[in-house]
C-alpha cells in the first residue's frame, strides 16, 4: 500500500522531470500536488485525481483519475492538463490595492 504523501512526492518528481514545478501538501489522510491555478492533484492510498472540467447539464465537476501505482503515466496525463490550463488562463492580475513585489 502506498502512503498518500509518498505518492504525491513521486508524482512531483515525475512532473519535475518534465519541467513542471509543483508543491506538495499533506493532511487529513490525503496529499495534494499543487501545479497551477485550477490544477491540484489529490492523492489517497489508491489514486490521483484532478479536476478536468464542468458538466453544465448536470451542474457537476468532471474529474480524471489514475492509480498511484503508475506515477509516471499519471504525470504524463497531468502534464497534458497543465498545458491546457496554462493556455486557457489569463495573465495574473493584482488584487485591488496590492503592489507588485520588487
Amino acid at each position: 500500500m502506498v502512503l498518500p504523501l509518498d505518492a504525491a512526492e513521486e508524482l512531483q518528481r515525475e512532473l519535475s522531470h518534465m519541467g513542471i514545478p509543483s508543491d506538495v501538501h499533506e493532511g487529513y489522510g490525503l496529499a495534494l500536488v499543487s501545479v497551477w491555478v485550477g490544477l491540484v492533484i489529490w492523492c489517497d492510498r489508491e489514486r490521483f485525481w484532478w479536476r478536468t472540467g464542468w458538466d453544465a447539464s448536470r451542474k457537476r465537476t468532471i474529474y480524471a483519475w489514475h492509480p498511484v501505482l503508475e506515477p509516471m503515466r499519471a504525470a504524463h496525463r497531468v502534464a497534458r492538463r497543465y498545458t491546457d490550463v496554462r493556455a486557457s488562463s489569463s495573465s495574473p492580475t493584482l488584487v485591488a490595492g496590492a503592489q507588485p513585489c520588487r
